[in-house]
């Protein structure tokens, strides 16, 4: 097999270990004679796999006994519209939301389709920082505050919770969810996608405290009523069962590796590394962002300048695939480079990646 680094935004890298367990479990599950993704979703075996994942996942991050754990689908773009829907007050609400990049943007106007969207910090066409608190404008009458804690396209992370004072706070935490330790009585509500850091696509985790449940807007999809699926297990309609197992196994694997402690230091490690290579390049590489929001598993990189070259940027991601470092290429909104440093991405990964972006400039800086 040919020695690959992935650096996919999502979906992105497993840990070997997972992909090992799963490869002896596809054919025969538990000695069951069937394969995992054949296994009934009412089944004793599944039942106890759900209670498993949520019990490991409770244990990662602390979570406190009046918050409900959910698997959902319809990925975190589902949880835009089902936030509102579950969260919203009164015949029209009004919501709050920090926009600090391409899906905190995508959120909010989601949300508008559910009640009065206040946007929290001055709009702006960059998204390098997040505005001073001074700043801020919140409404005390929203129905709750919306942030997403790391902008997977922007490369922006808030690095520590707003302060919403009594206002529900709800935070998208897709890309950087389990890559730190998280204070979760701070929030009404977290919602992650798994394929960044802890699964294959398919697979949505809620965490919600029991008093933002059953309030659900009459026009909410049952599927994503959260008191609904909270009651029947995350089991109403036939759950991603597969998607379900691989986190587990996630969960799991985390557990024996250190916990999210060691996933935030292998993280802030990852990225100083990068950086460190893209600071003393003398501007042939530059980071759009500003050191003190730029995400420690997000990184946007521009070659050339501060505009980038397109030309020299298409070479690096041509030449670095066929060195087997792959998922380079930035978003298509914003160009560039991305290097996304999740939780299954190793030091020695990151080390490949370092050595070929020096080789690179000695051989192309003029």
């Amino acid at each position: 097999m040919a020695n690959i680094s992935c650096f996919n935004a999502g979906p992105a890298k497993m840990p070997k270990e997972v992909l090992q367990e799963a490869q002896a479990d596809l054919l025969n599950f538990q000695g069951l004679g069937m394969s995992v993704m054949e296994i009934s979703h009412r089944s004793k075996e599944f039942t106890k796999l759900v209670l498993e994942t949520e019990a490991s996942l409770r244990s990662l991050l602390k979570v406190p006994s009046n918050y409900k754990i959910l698997f959902l689908q319809g990925g975190g773009t589902g949880m835009f519209a089902a936030v509102p829907l579950n969260l919203g007050r009164g015949e029209n609400p009004t919501f709050d939301y920090f926009v600090t990049g391409t899906w905190s943007s995508k959120a909010a106007k989601e949300a508008e389709k559910y009640g009065k969207v206040n946007l929290v910090l001055p709009k702006t066409s960059k998204y390098a920082s997040i505005a001073d608190k001074s700043q801020w404008n919140l409404s005390p009458d929203a129905s709750y505050v919306y942030y997403c804690g790391n902008e997977t396209v922007h490369g922006v992370e808030f690095k520590t919770v707003p302060d919403t004072g009594d206002v529900p706070l709800v935070c998208d935490m897709s890309s950087h969810f389990l890559t730190q330790p998280v204070d979760v009585s701070k929030f009404a509500c977290i919602v992650a996608g798994a394929q960044k850091n802890f699964g294959p696509a398919g697979t949505t985790v809620a965490i919600v405290r029991e008093d933002m449940l059953g309030k659900a807007s009459p026009k909410c999809p049952i599927i994503w009523d959260f008191k609904t699926q909270a009651d029947q297990n995350s089991c109403y309609n036939t759950p991603p069962v597969f998607g379900i197992y691989m986190i587990g196994l996630v969960f799991k694997w985390l557990q024996k590796s250190g916990g999210v402690e060691e996933m935030n230091k292998q993280c802030v490690e990852k990225s100083r590394r990068v950086l460190d290579v893209v600071e003393s390049s003398g501007g042939f590489y530059v980071t759009p962002v500003q050191r003190e929001y730029q995400s420690r598993v997000n990184v946007p990189v521009l070659i050339g300048g501060p505009e980038g070259n397109k030309d020299m940027e298409a070479k690096f991601v041509e030449e670095s695939t066929a060195a087997g470092l792959i998922g380079l290429k930035g978003h298509r909104s914003v160009g560039g480079l991305r290097i996304s440093l999740y939780n299954a991405v190793t030091l020695e990964d990151v080390d490949r990646l370092v050595a070929f972006m020096k080789s690179f400039q000695a051989a192309n800086k003029k």
